[in-house]
């Protein structure tokens, strides 16, 4: 697939400033749908591809089988009781409890997982909707335990990724399938459907290896209540709730965030974030230096 963007030069101009000193809200400057172009036989459908570039997200419910979750919950048990992955960096407690909250880059530890990252279910969009080949920018499976899972504020994921990591340009999104229900009840993820065509330059600064307390507990790089307000003026708040096997596309720019899980259910998703090959980082826009290296991974080798 040719390149959308123009050959950039050493000086790369930063299109989305955050971290700054006064919050701001832009249009959004690139496309959220690259091409239209089917790449295989799982591509989306013309009407699917106007409900992505509306919403900034969509559902595909059951796309995966119980079988196929089933032996991705064995997998993810398996990861979580092996203690000598315990000790590595991609393994997040939650922020009161001694709890698991992320493991992150999943397909890396495990074959399984490995495997499913590159199933043409998922990888067919993937590649239609950024108009290129893709790597992995990095993986994770988020868990909320009953009763104890915390929340995640609202958000846009590419906020961080270009001021922290220093992706260019917002042609990135999350593809992710739920490995158990996901309810009104147990913690699951709100978006506001259109706020991936805006983007909110946040007040502050990164303080140095911000992201050890931000996976834990995000607090910078975090929209303001009244930039959520002047949002939801075109936007409309959903949820997005489904069984065990669905999958969910979103925007890297698309707002979401989820609440407590207070109920008796745990809630589980496994996350890939796919970034176009023609969207390699660079420097970080807003951060001093680059955050840890597996949240933001070098090999740039086109998925097939």
């Amino acid at each position: 697939m040719t390149d959308l963007y123009p050959s950039r030069t050493k000086q790369i101009i930063d299109l989305y400033p955050s971290r700054i000193e006064k919050e701001e809200i832009i249009n959004r400057i690139d496309k959220t749908v690259f091409s239209k172009e089917k790449v295989g036989t799982h591509s989306l459908s013309e009407e699917e591809l106007q409900s992505y570039e509306k919403n900034g997200f969509i559902l595909f419910p059951d796309l995966f089988s119980k079988e196929e979750v089933e032996k991705l919950k064995e997998e993810l048990i398996r990861l979580s009781k092996d203690k000598t992955l315990q000790k590595n960096e991609e393994f997040i407690k939650e922020p009161n409890s001694n709890e698991l909250r992320t493991i992150f880059n999943q397909h890396l530890f495990s074959k399984v997982f490995d495997k499913v990252s590159k199933d043409s279910r998922i990888l067919d969009k993937v590649r239609q909707l950024l108009g290129s080949d893709v790597y992995i920018h990095h993986s994770r499976v988020n868990i909320k335990p009953a009763y104890k899972g915390k929340a995640f504020p609202w958000h846009s994921d590419f906020e961080t990724w270009h001021t922290e990591d220093g992706l260019p340009n917002c042609r990135c999104l999350t593809a992710w399938i739920m490995l158990t229900d996901n309810t009104e009840f147990n913690g699951p993820l709100f978006l506001i459907k259109g706020s991936h065509k805006k983007y909110i330059s946040c007040k502050g600064f990164t303080p140095d290896d911000n992201y050890k307390n931000s996976l834990r507990n995000q607090m910078y790089g975090v929209p303001s209540a009244n930039a959520i307000e002047q949002i939801m003026k075109t936007g409309e708040l959903t949820g997005a709730f489904g069984k065990a096997g669905t999958l969910v596309i979103h925007d890297g720019n698309v707002l979401h965030g989820s609440c407590d899980n207070m109920s008796p259910y745990s809630r589980t998703n496994s996350f890939f974030v796919y970034n176009s090959t023609q969207n390699r980082p660079v420097k970080p826009f807003g951060a001093k230096k680059n955050r840890a290296e597996f949240l933001c991974l070098k090999d740039f080798t086109p998925l097939k």
